[in-house]
């Protein structure tokens, strides 16, 4: 990146402005990239929110944009770096008639100020359990979360472009941009890419069971007429269904694999979570 973040890869706070640091429960909050970077990239569909233009006219909506996108992180253009956990740039992919791909300023150079782009605020979040108290007061999620501030320029350089699009593609499904056919010059045209320099990031994450009261505690007759704890809960990737045109056949190995492992991970994590300590 051109610019310094407040993300700090140790972890530590560094010059994360007050108003951006998690307040409530400052104990969930992580600040390093890994973490951050981790949800973002396993999280299929995140949020992005933006303010309306002020040349959209009088008659526009004044209220603030939220869309749903995927995206992933990137280290571009330090491609060959071992992986993505020290990334400072977001991809999010969209339709180039979209409205905020049409608001985005192009981006043409590495050098250019990264605050000249449309500011951006993305969320991701994943739930990995819902906890259940002895009083509704009491009930929470397990979750991982992550917030990412930073500014949004539309991607113009082709190289960059296609590296993004399959990026994206692979984030969603590994090894799917090797396996399908190259996009051609319409759908290439069609396909907008906003690059998101993050400019200050945030994650915070919930582990554990019940946090309960403690005169609940107390109270042996309530702990055994209210059933108490964690119902684990992670994303069930079914069984492929074949779209009424393919001739392929079986499934593909890769996609048989990738499934098999994501599900077994998110069950794994979700129920580590509900016995972990609770943060």
């Amino acid at each position: 990146m051109t610019h310094s973040s407040h993300l700090d890869p140790s972890g530590a706070l560094s010059s994360l402005p007050l108003k951006l640091r998690v307040n409530r429960y400052r104990n969930r909050g992580k600040y390093d990239y890994q973490t951050v970077n981790t949800i973002l990239d396993q999280t299929p569909i995140l949020h992005v929110s933006f303010a309306p233009s002020p040349t959209d006219g009088d008659d526009s909506p004044p209220f603030p944009v939220i869309l749903p996108m995927v995206g992933c992180t990137s280290s571009y253009p330090d491609t060959a770096l071992p992986d993505k956990s020290d990334s400072r740039i977001l991809y999010l992919h969209g339709s180039a008639t979209s409205r905020l791909i049409r608001l985005a300023p192009p981006s043409h150079s590495n050098d250019e100020s990264p605050n000249s782009g449309i500011p951006v605020c993305v969320a991701a979040t994943q739930l990995d359990g819902i906890v259940l108290a002895l009083t509704p007061h009491h009930h929470s999620c397990n979750y991982r979360s992550a917030v990412v501030f930073g500014h949004a320029h539309l991607v113009a350089d082709p190289a960059e472009r296609l590296h993004a699009l399959q990026l994206v593609t692979n984030t969603l499904v590994p090894s799917r941009w090797e396996n399908t056919r190259y996009p051609n010059v319409t759908e290439l045209n069609s396909t907008g890419i906003l690059r998101v320099e993050i400019a200050s990031a945030s994650a915070k994450i919930r582990t554990g069971s019940t946090g309960e009261d403690r005169g609940d505690l107390k109270d042996e007759g309530l702990r055994r007429s209210v059933w108490s704890g964690v119902v684990p809960a992670h994303i069930e990737f079914g069984e492929p269904v074949a779209a009424p045109t393919d001739l392929s056949g079986e499934v593909p190995g890769y996609l048989e694999g990738w499934i098999r492992g994501r599900n077994e991970e998110g069950e794994r994590y979700a129920r580590e979570a509900a016995v972990a300590s609770t943060k």
